[in-house]
């Protein structure tokens, strides 16, 4: 098996599902100080920049809680 089709798989594991929910989540952290900032500083184009970066993580969480729901995760958290 190559390292690419291993890659491939790991994607769409449970676990590489999860990997990709935490590290989209954690850029929600610098989005966040990203907001802060544009509106202690009255920036209102950087906080429209903040808010669609804010839609994006979350549209792309959904995405991934979709996909674990379609591996048949049988998480508690997940219902």
């Amino acid at each position: 098996m190559s390292a690419l089709t291993k890659a491939k798989g790991f994607k769409r594991s449970k676990t590489g599902t999860y990997l990709s929910i935490g590290t989209t989540a954690f850029g929600a952290v610098s989005v966040l100080k990203q907001a802060k900032k544009a509106r202690s500083e009255h920036d209102t184009l950087r906080l429209v920049d903040a808010v669609v970066s804010a839609a994006a993580i979350a549209t792309g969480i959904a995405l991934l809680y979709r996909e674990l729901k379609r591996l048949g995760d049988d998480d508690v958290l997940l219902g």
